[in-house]
């Protein structure tokens, strides 16, 4: 617990924002969270959860008494020693993120001179720090210092980055207000890397660029595995184990997607385009993701022929198991691409909310993997839920029209599938 309840303002009640507000209650801290949303507000202060978040939901009911959430600005801000900045930076039509949300909550800090620091946990282009500075200054808060703080949390499993995180990044040109925002975080063990406010931004997209960067290259490395009768598991596994590059997102699939790794290498890869650098790695290491997703399809088209009138079943659709997030999910360029060629998609998910648009409005959702299994003329493992390895896979041969499946994931066992009966393709596996 922190050694001193401060008061917090936080802006968004998304991912970020609700998981940030809350975890600084959790720390002790008294915490007004305000969106725009009035459904989502109603929600919340009804002591219901939004967005599927494990842990979210209990740590929200333990700290109902420190928390409020509010549409209105004066009483998020009432009394706050502090203001995060937890809105959305969306790409905009040239390719840049779409700072709007990020200056309208800026423009309204104007007035809230007991503000000590105002926080940038929205993930911005580096030197938006020194324009949100100009702007604070216009808004007269002079006095206000400004940090970049970014986050680091993956869906699914956000509470715990929040609360036990590698590392707290603090961006602030005043080492005093580095010290106080550090202080807000009391209670959490962890690594505190203090440095100049357009490095802090850098950090962010750096890190994801190169989380990214890994999945894209086992994806090379298993199509060449392919190419080459070599097992992309069994080699991506043993060059995990050198101790200089380590097996974490070393392991080949149907692609990356969510709100974070798209977003932020377009985002990166367009900062760089705007100081007149292509950077050629970066922009290779979308290309291969953007590639993977289409070798599924090129995968069950050599395999079946024409799709036209084909029943696919597409098995997961939330971007990540333990979410049920669909942004910028493989599933929904599999659907796009399956529908384009004349095949009728039937998928299933335990969470996923897909938005009531193409392609899934021409899609049929079923219950259960076993429902979308029958009659499907193939299968694609999109999401590794763990409830795909519990399924009688024997059986689902049987009820197949045919047995066909392409293991996005890697999840199931090829010599098992071979032996239920399957014509059984994986990512990189001979």
């Amino acid at each position: 617990m922190a050694d001193r309840e401060r008061r917090v303002a936080v802006f968004g009640a998304g991912y970020i924002g609700l998981v940030t507000g809350v975890c600084l209650a959790e720390l002790g801290h008294r915490v007004a969270v305000r969106d725009i949303d009035p459904e989502k507000v109603r929600v919340l202060k009804a002591g219901e959860v939004p967005i599927y978040e494990p842990g979210l939901g209990d740590m929200i009911a333990r700290n109902k008494e420190r928390l409020t959430f509010t549409l209105d600005l004066a009483e998020a801000l009432d009394g706050a020693e502090v203001a995060y900045v937890c809105v959305d930076t969306p790409p905009s039509a040239s390719g840049d993120a779409d700072l709007s949300r990020v200056w309208s909550v800026v423009r309204s800090l104007a007035g809230s001179t007991q503000l000590r620091a105002v926080v940038m946990k929205s993930t911005v282009p580096v030197g938006t720090g020194a324009r949100a500075r100009a702007a604070l200054d216009e808004a007269g808060l002079t006095g206000t210092a400004y940090a970049s703080n970014p986050e680091f949390t993956a869906e699914g499993r956000a509470v715990g980055d929040f609360m036990n995180p590698d590392r707290i990044v603090i961006g602030a040109d005043d080492p005093e207000a580095a010290a106080f925002i550090a202080s807000l975080h009391d209670g959490i063990v962890a690594p505190v890397v203090t440095m100049d406010v357009r490095s802090a931004e850098m950090v962010k997209l750096a890190s994801n660029a190169l989380l990214a960067t890994k999945i894209s290259f086992a994806n090379e490395i298993a199509t060449l595995c392919e190419n080459t009768g070599a097992d992309a598991e069994e080699v991506l596994g043993a060059v995990g184990l050198d101790h200089r590059l380590g097996r974490h997102f070393l392991r080949p699939g149907i692609g990356w997607g969510g709100s974070c790794f798209p977003k932020d290498s377009e985002a990166l890869r367009q900062l760089a385009s705007n100081t007149g650098f292509h950077p050629p790695l970066l922009s290779a290491v979308i290309d291969v993701n953007n590639i993977q997703k289409r070798r599924a399809i090129q995968k069950l088209k050599d395999t079946l022929g024409d799709l036209a009138g084909r029943e696919i079943a597409l098995l997961g659709m939330a971007f990540k198991p333990g979410t049920d997030d669909m942004r910028e999910a493989p599933s929904t360029v599999l659907a796009s691409r399956l529908l384009a060629e004349g095949a009728r998609v039937r998928c299933w998910d335990p969470l996923a909310r897909t938005p009531d648009a193409e392609p899934w409005s021409s899609t049929t959702r079923h219950a259960t993997p076993d429902e979308a299994l029958e009659g499907a003329d193939a299968a694609v493992v999109v999401t590794e839920w763990a409830q795909l390895k519990d399924i009688d896979w024997a059986q689902a041969a049987q009820q197949m029209r045919r047995p066909v499946l392409f293991d996005g994931r890697n999840l199931l066992d090829p010599q098992q599938m071979r032996e239920f009966g399957f014509t059984y393709m994986s990512v990189g596996r001979p």
